[in-house]
């Protein structure tokens, strides 16, 4: 501790300064132009790619009210054009909010059908009224 006692605080920080000063200058010429443009990404107000969340919300309880209303006599090509429609909308729906799904993935049947459920309960639990 005795040679701290002769050398001024001062001295210390310009010499840090001095040593410090080149390697950030590298780094912000390597990385500024990555820095810079990230910055500008989050000033950007995003824009959404589809119709609004409202709208969606809406389409998906008219089709859901369609397919329920549906009776046994209803032409299977029917329901099914209807039930594709309900899982596009699904889909854009997960895409707007965020939620994970599965409906791409998952063939037509049974599974098809909890997965549906398990989309419908993850849009509730986001705050989506179906």
């Amino acid at each position: 501790m005795a040679w701290v006692t002769g050398f001024p605080l001062t001295n210390l920080l310009l010499y840090a300064v001095v040593v410090l000063s080149p390697s950030l200058a590298f780094w912000l010429v390597l990385r500024g132009c990555a820095l810079v443009r990230r910055w500008r990404q989050r000033r950007r107000p995003t824009v959404a790619d589809g119709p609004p969340i409202q709208v969606v919300a809406a389409d998906l309880r008219r089709v859901r009210r369609l397919l329920a209303q549906y009776g046994p006599g209803t032409p299977a090509a029917r329901r099914l054009g209807a039930r594709q429609a309900y899982d596009a909308l699904l889909v854009r729906a997960c895409t707007a909010v965020g939620v994970e799904h599965r409906l791409a993935e998952v063939p037509e049947g049974m599974d098809r059908d909890i997965e549906r459920l398990r989309v419908e309960e993850a849009l509730r639990g986001a705050g989506l009224v179906l």
